[in-house]
């Protein structure tokens, strides 16, 4: 008799850029591979062709002038092509999610940090996205200029390297950021139960611990690890 297919895992890394989420997911991919396990990464936005387009304009400094409802509907535009693309097909497929950004950046940025409130971009993810929820989200949060430095630094970097213009939101003033924060903590705190969140200036391989250790249990809750492994 065949086994029933396990249930897809939708992971996300959540917080101010420069807080370390690139380097956590790599870390965690490693996690995953140790196990042999099925899992894709995904970005937002971008990550489909469409998407990659839309994040172009979203980040580019010469956008300066977009309004901020333009910009909360361009991140659900991205956000319902990598659904309806990537995400939704890997977890009917049984696969491991794991996503950099996903809603709760959109409700702390643009409800948080431009000041348009959570209830229009709950409202939108409900009616554009299928109210679709992470099963597990990290949440990092180090000191906000420690994560400001790092970011701006890197945008600098990458500009010069590459030529790519990624710096829009690390142009703003530092009350935006707070804003930012205060939202990814109200976040928190009224999901708990979802979102886990890692304060302070901690090392990376202390992060990576508790990251894999929580990942861990629910990958034996939910079945993609039995009591052997």
């Amino acid at each position: 008799m065949q086994s029933a297919q396990k249930q897809g895992l939708f992971l996300t890394f959540e917080g101010l850029d420069g807080s370390g989420k690139t380097t956590q997911l790599r870390l965690l991919g490693e996690f995953l591979d140790s196990w042999n396990l099925p899992w894709i990464s995904v970005r937002q936005p971008g990550g489909t062709s469409i998407g990659d387009k839309i994040r172009a304009l979203l980040l580019d400094s010469k956008s300066a002038g977009m309004a901020p409802m333009t910009e909360l509907a361009m991140m659900f535009a991205d956000r319902a092509q990598v659904i309806q693309e990537i995400i939704a097909p890997a977890l009917a497929a049984g696969k491991i999610v794991v996503c950099d950004r996903f809603t709760d950046s959109t409700e702390a940025y643009q409800g948080g940090g431009r000041q348009l409130g959570s209830e229009i971009v709950l409202d939108l993810h409900s009616r554009l996205c299928g109210n679709l929820q992470p099963d597990l989200t990290i949440l990092l949060l180090p000191p906000i200029e420690k994560s400001l430095a790092r970011a701006r630094r890197r945008n600098t970097t990458t500009q010069a390297q590459t030529g790519r213009d990624e710096g829009r939101f690390e142009a703003e003033q530092d009350a935006f950021f707070r804003r930012v924060e205060a939202k990814f903590r109200e976040i928190a705190h009224r999901e708990h139960f979802r979102v886990e969140s890692l304060d302070g200036d901690l090392h990376i391989s202390e992060v990576a611990a508790r990251i894999q250790k929580r990942v861990e249990l629910l990958l034996r809750e939910k079945g993609h690890l039995s009591q052997g492994n």
